[in-house]
């Protein structure tokens, strides 16, 4: 049990925004820990201002003013009394001189320490650090490709073509596909390294990259690591992350479907030993490429807590955030947490999550800004609801799209799908578009049914949002023109706009508005 009793730290500082914030508070509060937001001008009222103990106003909104500024979160930390500093997942969660700058400044620092990030954070180190631990890597180069010197341009079409096509170039900092190109034929590969890296650098001030082989299909499974500052290093299990549209995941599972007792001790035993060698304390995620039936292949390490870090949480019994916190204070891994590492590859339950984000899949997943009209998440037994907005919230353009994780546990996976089917007929959410649709499309797929499909290029090979998306469009029609009956109207009449034989004084307005709607966004 945790509480004042198991009190880490006295108030902590959390350094991020929106549903992560939130979660992160709640666990200081349930550990007896004040909590101090920070928020930029259009978080002034967000929900992750109104948990906390207190507030700091970092600036205006664009997240270079506010959120990225490492000398205003450190400020604040230092003036509002904290003791320490959790960077949450995104913005300044991986930057080492972040991190640093927290320690330097006398506070504890939630998560990996600089060295850390700097040795596995950087994907090139990463691979580095992998390769002599004895983990098999993508094959790809290990040094940064020379794109400031065409005189060496032949060079990394060698060690490309070494590689072999098609092969992508990726950012050796950050990741969400940013920095990323596919690169099909040797032709190609000059114009894409120059593209990465404008990108790469633009999105992470840093703009390296390297060359790796695409393997396609593959499966996108990770491990969730926690290490303590006596060397000790375990695996909580691991997660399949496989649906994704260009890099960034959409539904995550744990444990990852079909993988035998000894395909998980051999994954974990793999994650365990890079992150030992790499000197990790407190929360990461090694990520691996899995083709199913050759060997995993290590892929990144990220030096932070995950968006989806609860279907661990559930299926190990283990709050990870609170394990953070005891870590930071120097203290070693629980026992609670040794024992879910014991049983990590023999588990007995199954959980799913999906992002659901302010983005329509009928318009390549393009951002959906705006108010929330209606606001309504399901409950009942197995079901968890991470988020940080309600109805009359507004999802600000300057941030993650990302408004909700719904999380279902159950005993099975079989059972875990019919908990999610019944949990997204009780969702309800207007005003903007999101990715629910998707996700009940994804529920009626047969190869996600039965785990057959998982691959991390199924979306983006086989998702046809506006095919998706007529259906629901007639049935719109069809129930505006049933309307239109009911109350003896017709085509013909007034404007655009307005309903015939109706006036604006007597109802027609919602009506119209709401056929617009139903026409304009699907169901949800």
């Amino acid at each position: 049990m945790s509480g004042p009793s198991d009190q880490p730290f006295r108030r902590v500082l959390v350094a991020n925004r929106g549903e992560i914030a939130v979660r992160i508070i709640r666990a200081c509060h349930e550990m007896g820990m004040e909590a101090v937001a920070v928020y930029s001008d259009v978080d002034r009222t967000a929900a992750h201002v109104r948990a906390a103990d207190s507030a700091v106003r970092l600036g205006p909104p664009p997240p270079a003013e506010s959120y990225l500024r490492i000398d205003a979160i450190i400020e604040a930390a230092v003036s509002s009394g904290a003791e320490a500093v959790h960077p949450g997942y995104g913005f300044l969660s991986e930057r080492e001189a972040f991190a640093r700058a927290v320690e330097e400044a006398g506070l504890a620092w939630v998560g990996p320490p600089p060295a850390a990030i700097a040795a596995l954070g950087d994907k090139l180190a990463a691979r580095r650090a992998a390769k002599a631990a004895g983990v098999p890597c993508v094959p790809g180069t290990l040094e940064p490709a020379p794109v400031d010197r065409p005189d060496e341009l032949d060079s990394i079409l060698l060690a490309a073509r070494e590689v072999g096509f098609p092969l992508l170039v990726k950012a050796a900092a950050g990741g969400g596909g940013r920095g990323m190109r596919r690169v099909v034929s040797p032709d190609e590969l000059a114009g894409a390294l120059l593209a990465g890296s404008r990108e790469a650098a633009s999105a992470f001030g840093d703009g390296s990259v390297y060359v790796e082989r695409e393997i396609i299909p593959a499966r996108h499974v990770e491990v969730q690591l926690l290490g303590d500052a006596e060397g000790t290093v375990v695996a909580l299990g691991e997660r399949d992350c496989s649906t994704q549209r260009r890099h960034q995941k959409l539904i995550e599972e744990a444990p990852a479907p079909g993988l035998t007792e000894s395909d998980r001790r051999r994954l974990h035993a793999m994650a365990e030993r890079l992150g030992a060698a790499a000197g990790l304390r407190n929360a990461a995620t090694c990520e691996f490429l899995y083709d199913g039936d050759g060997p995993f292949w290590f892929l990144e390490v990220n030096t932070r807590l995950q968006v989806e870090h609860p279907v661990t949480e559930l299926v190990a019994g283990v709050d990870i955030v609170q394990e953070q916190f005891r870590i930071a204070a120097g203290r070693p891994l629980s026992a609670r947490v040794r024992a879910a590492a014991e049983r990590a590859a023999r588990p007995t339950s199954h959980a799913i999550e999906l992002r659901i984000s302010a983005e329509d899949p009928a318009r390549v997943f393009a951002p959906s800004p705006g108010l929330i009209t209606r606001w309504r998440m399901p409950s009942g037994p197995g079901i968890r609801v991470d988020t940080a907005v309600e109805a009359g919230d507004r999802v600000p353009a300057e941030y993650d799209p990302l408004i909700a994780k719904l999380i279902v546990h159950a005993e099975d996976r079989e059972g875990a799908l019919a908990r999610l089917r019944r949990a997204l007929d009780e969702t309800e959410v207007g005003g903007i578009q999101t990715t629910l649709p998707f996700h009940r499309a994804m529920l009626e797929e047969p190869g996600f049914i039965d785990a057959s499909g998982l691959s991390t290029t199924w979306v983006d090979g086989h998702w046809d949002g506006p095919a998706a998306r007529a259906p629901w469009v007639r049935v719109a029609l069809l129930a505006a023109g049933l309307v239109a009956l009911e109350d003896g109207t017709t085509a013909a009449g007034p404007g655009a706009g307005e309903v015939p034989g109706r006036s604006r004084a007597t109802g027609s307005a919602w009506r119209d508005a709401g056929r617009v709607a139903a026409i304009d966004r699907w169901p949800t």
